[in-house]
């Protein structure tokens, strides 16, 4: 499987439960300077509503997202 984006940062929060693999993700996009992109994979369902709420209310843009087989992949585009 090829990457949707290319990515300057690279978060896997496999395994991880709602909020951490969000909480993660923020504090990685901390470290990256505007216009950096993250990608973030994530096995919790529930991570779909929390990063689209999440870029939405952030002002980051979520390039991409993609589910396959349990596994959450997306690409946020840092403000």
């Amino acid at each position: 499987m090829t990457d949707a984006v290319p990515c300057d940062a690279e978060l896997d929060a496999s395994g991880l439960n709602c909020p951490l693999p969000l909480l993660k993700a923020k504090m990685e996009l901390n470290r990256l300077g505007s216009g950096a992109v993250l990608k973030v994979v994530a096995t919790d369902a529930g991570s779909q509503r929390d990063f689209r709420t999440f870029a939405r209310l952030a002002g980051h843009t979520l390039l991409h997202e993609q589910a396959d087989a349990g596994v959450y992949t997306y690409w946020l585009k840092k403000a």
